[in-house]
């Protein structure tokens, strides 16, 4: 699941992102996003990893030396250079939520938008509500959805979405909340006018 992206991770982001389009144009973006994702995943997937890139009692140039020995000739010359320049200004901690706002401007320039959908299991999702949201979510934003599908335990049913910022939640809970609200204004004001013409 996403990280929450911050204003220093689209500072980031964007520097790669324009020296990538510099160097090679949508081919070059693509092979950045492609690395940049995958060292996410990486330190998504190794808590080691994680604390020794935030680390602050790691000094810098033993990080630097150690990030150019686990990803030289695994990555572009790019994307290695951006990693020690985010480890020489002691960001690199920050790489997921980099990764993040980095495929955010890489969606925005290839016309997609990335939608998180939520459900109560995850996985894959039925033919018919997949087409459904990948249509009404073209119609709304005209861009071309790319879906990720997440588990919420918490949920009863539905599907709840969001895209970027926003929340569109079409749970059950939320449904059930909705028509339990509509029902106490209903009985309010019929407990108004039940009153108003006992008065008069």
């Amino acid at each position: 699941m996403p990280t929450q992206v911050d204003e220093i991770a689209k500072v980031y982001a964007r520097s790669l992102f324009e020296l990538a389009d510099k160097s090679g144009g949508e081919a070059k973006i693509a092979e950045s996003a492609s690395e940049l994702e995958a060292i996410a995943e990486l330190v998504r997937g190794d808590a080691k990893l994680r604390e020794f890139l935030a680390s602050p009692i790691v000094e810098r140039d033993a990080r630097g030396t150690a990030l150019r020995k686990i990803f030289e000739g695994r990555v572009s010359e790019l994307t290695l250079r951006f990693l020690l320049v985010v480890n020489e200004h002691d960001r690199s901690g920050h790489l997921q939520s980099i990764a993040d706002a980095y495929d955010m401007m890489v969606q925005e320039r290839f016309g997609r938008i990335e939608v998180d959908v939520f459900t109560t299991t995850g996985g894959r999702l039925e033919p018919a509500v997949e087409s459904a949201i990948v249509q009404r979510v073209k119609a709304a934003f005209g861009k071309e959805p790319v879906l990720h599908s997440y588990a919420d335990p918490a949920m009863i049913g539905g599907v709840k979405l969001r895209v970027g910022d926003q929340l569109i939640d079409g749970s059950v809970a939320t449904r059930l909340r909705r028509l339990a609200s509509n029902l106490h204004e209903r009985g309010q004001s019929g407990l108004g006018r039940d009153l108003s013409s006992f008065l008069t």
